[in-house]
């Protein structure tokens, strides 16, 4: 599944992203922060989504249907498409964010250096992913074989600890999304003159900075900024919940031929 994701997103990056950043930021450079504000929103959408179900489950018999209906190569299929339609948006801010930093050079220049972005990032996080999602298989080994108690000590300990460490990294995950995505909004308001609520978090964020010790001020501000901006996210996710599944669904779904997403 991972491997799948992996060549879903390089494709993405290399096939269809990179070409449209190129093109935007020569031909119509003013499309992009609203582009970028839109794909920030759709991770608002995605973040809250995920909090409301854990606070209010729903689809449950659609999900209990899935399991007896489809196989597994089905649901397999299902589970990829869902991740590298989440992954082009991230990937589309991690491209536009890439290209802005780039100083000022040549189309050929840029290219070359979002392709290596592109390909750098996405082995670096799929590999990760990989890393972390057989790390019960590596403990298990450890266990099962090590020479030294200690080793197969460390190795049931992984086993153990897995099923915490992806369910902590889920919660994470959650939150960075949201983060991410009220930060990018919040950012897009900012730049076409919209900057009320941006210039008051970051004084709301330094005023929580002032009341700790002068060597915590720094990552202080920082976490009540991104705390400030995730909150916002779920807020707006919140919001275009109804308006993703009661108006945009049905529509897509009508023009598609497919079935509305619960």
């Amino acid at each position: 599944i991972i491997r799948k994701i992996a060549l879903g997103s390089l494709k993405n990056k290399l096939l269809f992203l990179l070409p449209a950043a190129l093109l935007l930021s020569n031909f119509a450079p003013w499309a992009i922060t609203p582009l970028l504000a839109l794909g920030g929103a759709y991770l608002c959408f995605e973040g809250a989504e995920k909090v409301f179900h854990i606070l209010f489950p729903h689809a449950d018999s659609e999900v209990a249907e899935d399991f007896d209906t489809k196989d597994s190569a089905h649901l397999e299929e299902e589970k990829v498409a869902g991740a590298i339609k989440t992954d082009f948006i991230l990937s589309a801010e991690i491209m536009t964010i890439a290209l802005a930093a780039i100083p000022e050079s040549n189309f050929w220049m840029e290219a070359v250096t979002l392709a290596v972005v592109g390909i750098v990032i996405t082995v670096g996080v799929y590999g990760s992913v990989a890393l972390i999602v057989k790390m019960d298989d590596i403990g298990l080994h450890m266990a099962a074989r090590a020479r030294l108690a200690a080793t197969r000590a460390l190795g049931r300990g992984l086993v153990l600890a897995m099923p915490k460490v992806m369910a902590f990294l889920s919660t994470v995950g959650t939150a960075a999304m949201l983060w991410v995505g009220g930060s990018i909004v919040i950012h897009g308001l900012e730049e076409n003159g919209f900057g009320w609520l941006g210039h008051h978090i970051h004084d709301w964020a330094a005023a929580v900075a002032h009341a700790v010790p002068e060597g915590l001020t720094g990552i202080v501000e920082w976490l009540a900024k991104a705390g400030m901006d995730g909150i916002f996210g779920l807020a707006l996710g919140l919001v275009l919940i109804p308006v993703a599944t009661r108006v945009i669904g049905p529509v897509v779904a009508r023009l598609t031929g497919k079935a509305a997403a619960h």
